[in-house]
């Protein structure tokens, strides 16, 4: 535990957790509640869907625009500006929805909050990028142990408050968290200490292929398609298994797993090289998931879940150390959230298919050998050769965090 305190007792360390914290929540609320509101209005899940999609896809596909421009004027002002448009586009489309506009307007309206969603995700770990070394990699475990209590506490959140209230009650609440979570970034001393690093004009892609990005991109994509694939393939196992109220509980503990390795993870110093435990990290995570098909009782289920998450967050843990190590220093925050970007575009294909897994004859066997499989390929894409991940440039000046 003496690793998390020294990562705590840096200066906006507490500020950068708990807003970060925050300020994701709504990446886990939004979509769902938007789901439920818009399917209660229309009595249409296709058009749901649809609306939940284009929400999503704007977000990611926006992201990596904000971080370049965050990377070159300081993510500080991009922060206040999405602070103040984003829970104006939440409210216009809840009043769309809910006012009963066609479904043209509710898409456009969906795209247009998903577009202003605050960029907190690649700006704290942009930020945790630039502490002490030594602390570094306790960060990122808190970080993504964080990032997993997320999509515990969210959906949650959202069955809550619609059971009691109604899902645009959910949408409004995810709103005051994402405003909440952009100001205690923008407004932390770390932020506020933040200083724009020198770099050439590049192009669009520059950030994607600089040396040893193309490996860590793409393995994740194949690890998000699995776990894309296991997210569906879930609650379609306790529904076959006649326990659907179990779905929800199926993925809590998938999620505790992996905080629970995330937090062992974060407290060990590891001499191994951040490439081979990637590698390392993914075969466990393979491991942990190749079981699954096999396997008809969701008590049973349930455990190998827990088990297999354990290797989750470690993964993901030197992944963003890999990414903040190799990412030009010009441009770390336009890395992460690439890595967002691709981590949510390769989950939607991952679920996409597994549905469709699930629906054909392979049944939900084929989805979670999926999951599966696509874990297992991201661990072969780390053993193709490719260029070797130029050093950090010295002139990343480390801030307190």
């Amino acid at each position: 535990m003496r690793t998390y305190l020294t990562v705590w007792r840096l200066p906006s360390a507490p500020v950068l957790l708990l807003s970060g914290f925050a300020g994701r929540l709504p990446s886990a609320m939004v979509p769902l509640a938007l789901l439920l509101m818009v399917q209660q209005q229309t009595g249409s899940y296709a058009i749901a869907g649809l609306t939940s999609a284009t929400l999503g896809i704007a977000m990611a596909v926006m992201a990596p625009v904000l971080g370049r421009l965050a990377d070159r004027r300081g993510p500080r002002v991009i922060l206040f500006a999405e602070a103040a448009v984003y829970p104006v586009m939440l409210a216009a489309l809840a009043a769309a929805v809910l006012g009963g506009a066609p479904t043209a307007v509710v898409i456009a309206a969906s795209a247009a909050a998903g577009a202003s969603t605050p960029l907190v995700s690649g700006t704290v770990r942009a930020l945790w990028s630039r502490v002490d070394p030594a602390v570094r990699p306790t960060a990122y475990a808190l970080d993504a142990t964080a990032t997993e209590l997320v999509f515990v506490a969210g959906p949650t959140a959202v069955a809550a408050l619609t059971v009691f209230a109604t899902p645009a009650v959910a949408i409004l609440v995810a709103g005051v968290l994402a405003v909440t979570g952009a100001l205690g970034i923008a407004t932390s001393g770390a932020m506020r200490a933040w200083v724009p690093a020198a770099g050439p004009q590049t192009g669009v892609l520059t950030t994607v292929l600089a040396p040893g990005m193309p490996r860590v991109l793409l393995s994740g994509s194949a690890l998000m398609l699995g776990f894309g694939g296991l997210e569906v393939a879930i609650p379609a196992f306790a529904d076959a298994a006649g326990s659907p109220g179990m779905s929800g509980v199926l993925l809590a503990v998938w999620s505790l797993g992996s905080v629970a390795g995330g937090l062992w993870f974060g407290a060990r110093m590891v001499s191994v090289s951040l490439p081979r435990q990637y590698r390392w990290g993914l075969l466990g995570v393979t491991i942990g998931l190749v079981p699954l098909a096999a396997i008809s009782s969701p008590w049973m289920l349930g455990a190998l879940l827990f088990l297999g998450g354990t290797a989750i967050a470690p993964t993901l843990t030197v992944q963003s150390t890999l990414v903040g190590s190799i990412a030009p220093a010009h441009a770390t925050t336009e890395a992460f959230t690439w890595l967002s970007t691709i981590a949510f575009g390769a989950s939607a294909v991952g679920a996409a298919v597994g549905g469709a897994l699930i629906e054909g004859p392979a049944g939900v066997s084929g989805s979670l050998v999926l999951a599966a499989s696509g874990a297992a390929l991201a661990a072969v894409v780390t053993l193709v050769p490719g260029r070797r991940p130029v050093a950090v440039a010295p002139s990343r000046q480390p801030v307190a965090a």
